[in-house]
């Protein structure tokens, strides 16, 4: 039981993930992102090797539609097994379910970003999560967050939300939001509220990576 959407902000370039399911700990295997290049999900009887390759393939000069049928030629007969979603750094998306996806399920692709759930409660739920990011503003993780939001509103899953997470990437090399809920009764709210913690912090904690003579210091001097 899982609903997602991998996302890229036109205006900043940004790329994301935000995935939620009863499973715990979903997005430590299901969310992949690389700066520059693009965003990916690997959900349903996950295999978290495919997310990295489809990256690679973006990395290599592919468009996000191309590494998904590349993937999909690549798998073997376990492919069907799988569901996969991709945007690149152009915007472009590319998706996939496999003929043994569970239950209720779909992908919708919409102008830089693609959604994709299993066991949902309705296929409506996809519309909810991609008409949520197609008309919402500001940073890449908050609207991720809404849309997951508006995906549970819809319907979610057929039975409770367990774990939900946000990646992003941008400029980088590594995650600049990477936040998780890995157990919890309302997990995309906790979600959302982690989110606000963070989001008047992210570009301080980049800052300190990169120049930390600049960087404002929060808490203890010196603290992570």
């Amino acid at each position: 039981m899982t609903f997602s959407i991998a996302a890229r902000c036109a205006a900043t370039g940004m790329l994301g993930v935000a995935v939620s399911s009863s499973s715990p700990a979903v997005a430590a295997r299901c969310a992949h992102v690389r700066a520059g290049v693009g965003a990916a999900g690997s959900q349903n009887v996950t295999d978290p090797r495919l997310g990295p390759r489809l990256l690679d393939l973006l990395a290599d000069g592919l468009a996000a539609p191309d590494a998904v049928a590349r993937v999909v030629a690549e798998g073997g007969p376990e492919i069907a097994y799988r569901q996969l979603t991709c945007v690149d750094a152009a915007g472009r998306t590319g998706a996939y379910s496999g003929a043994s996806t569970l239950g209720t399920h779909g992908t919708r692709e919409e102008t830089d970003c693609v959604a994709a759930g299993n066991l949902l409660a309705t296929t409506g739920v996809l519309d909810a999560i991609a008409g949520s990011f197609a008309t919402s503003a500001g940073h890449l993780a908050g609207r991720l967050c809404a849309a997951l939001a508006a995906g549970l509103a819809a319907g979610g899953e057929e039975g409770p939300v367990r774990s939900a997470g946000v990646v992003v990437a941008h400029h980088v090399a590594w995650n600049v939001v990477d936040l998780r809920v890995d157990w919890h009764d309302d997990p995309i709210g906790e979600l959302g509220h982690l989110w606000t913690l963070w989001e008047p912090q992210w570009q301080a904690y980049v800052t300190r990576a990169l120049d930390p003579g600049a960087a404002p210091s929060y808490g203890v001097p010196g603290d992570a």
